[in-house]
């Protein structure tokens, strides 16, 4: 049952990252982006044609932060609260850097998602201890490999956010979908102070979303993005962690586009001979916007081919999340799930790239 201090510190959350967004964007306009170092315009996966602030992880962890100070109360676990957001600020002030120009290189942004990691680690005492893969879960058993694999892997989930912080709402939408999906696992297996984050999470990604979709006045940047992958993936381990019959192949398809779309372009800039962390405009949602460009309203209609093609993808996003869900307590068959729905995604980039030249010619 939802009390009534939680409505009023889940509307809190809400209003506080909304008044700070609108806050940011007269400080940005007025000032900040004639002071940054960045050029985002030159580079090779810009798709904006206006400049827009990348501070928007400013009004989330403010909104986390601030605005339930007043009702704590209403979280049953409040230790593990603050032992979250504690963690979170290694790699929200190295991605703040990045996005005030001082760039650090995705290298150092890596390293402090580790070090966030290796912090929540230490508070909380919890790690991956399975993966229903034979044999790896043998060696899972270790605590040092259990320990490295899960910070592999969360740091890897981070970084997927911000790969996918390029389109309007893209990212954001996608962690309001995870969160949403993470809270009702949490829900079902009577975790209601990982409930009860997660929902704080989705109001503050949702008070952001206000300006970021569609107009996208204001951006995760990298302090954003890396933020809430950290948050999620985190939750979702200690998910994993407290309730032992749910599937992490069902957490996987929670986290599916962005992890399937990371290692997509992993294996296609080492296929290409480029370094991994060497950026270009290959990702999938680069492609259907491109496709949108092409067929139906030209390149200088960005600013509605950008919003439009992740409103085209948002089934497709969502879709390996519900799977996610309903399979959550069935092993075999959320495995099953998780081969398919990666043989239609590699299936579907595919075909996009075939057909991106033959749009070109038609047009």
């Amino acid at each position: 049952m939802i009390s009534n201090n939680f409505i009023i510190e889940f509307s809190l959350v809400f209003i506080t990252s909304m008044l700070t967004n609108l806050v940011m964007l007269i400080w940005f306009a007025n000032s900040v982006y004639k002071l940054t170092k960045r050029n985002d315009f030159n580079a090779i996966q810009a798709s904006h044609v206006i400049p827009a602030a990348r501070i928007g992880g400013v009004s989330i962890i403010l909104a986390l932060a601030l605005a339930s100070l007043p009702f704590l109360e209403t979280l049953n676990n409040v230790p593990y609260y603050k032992f979250l957001l504690i963690s979170v600020f290694p790699v929200f002030v190295i991605g703040l850097c990045e996005d005030l120009g001082f760039l650090l290189g995705p290298q150092k942004r890596l390293l402090a998602a580790a070090i966030s990691g290796v912090v929540f680690i230490s508070l909380t005492g919890q790690w991956i201890t399975r993966t229903d893969i034979i044999g790896l879960d043998f060696l899972m058993q270790w605590a040092p490999f259990g320990i490295g694999f899960s910070l592999f892997l969360a740091v890897g989930v981070s970084h997927s956010f911000n790969l996918i912080d390029g389109l309007n709402g893209l990212s954001g939408l996608t962690a309001v979908g995870v969160a949403i999906s993470l809270a009702v696992l949490s829900h079902r297996m009577g975790l209601v102070e990982h409930r009860d984050i997660l929902l704080f999470t989705c109001s503050a990604i949702a008070g952001f979303l206000v300006f970021n979709f569609p107009f996208g006045k204001i951006f995760l940047g990298d302090a954003g993005a890396y933020m809430i992958g950290h948050i999620l993936i985190w939750e979702a381990i200690s998910i994993l962690y407290a309730s032992p019959d749910i599937s992490p192949f069902a957490i996987l398809l929670i986290f599916f586009w962005p992890v399937a779309d990371t290692l997509l372009a992993i294996s296609r800039r080492m296929y290409l001979g480029v370094p991994i962390a060497h950026p270009d405009r290959l990702h999938f949602h680069q492609l259907v916007m491109r496709g949108v460009e092409i067929l139906i309203l030209g390149r200088k209609r960005r600013h509605i081919s950008n919003p439009l093609a992740t409103t085209l993808m948002l089934p497709l996003i969502f879709a390996p999340m519900i799977i996610g869900v309903v399979l959550a307590l069935k092993k075999g068959e959320a495995i099953v799930a998780f081969i398919g729905f990666s043989v239609l995604f590699i299936s579907a980039y595919k075909i996009c790239i075939l057909l991106t030249p033959k749009f070109r010619n038609f047009n």
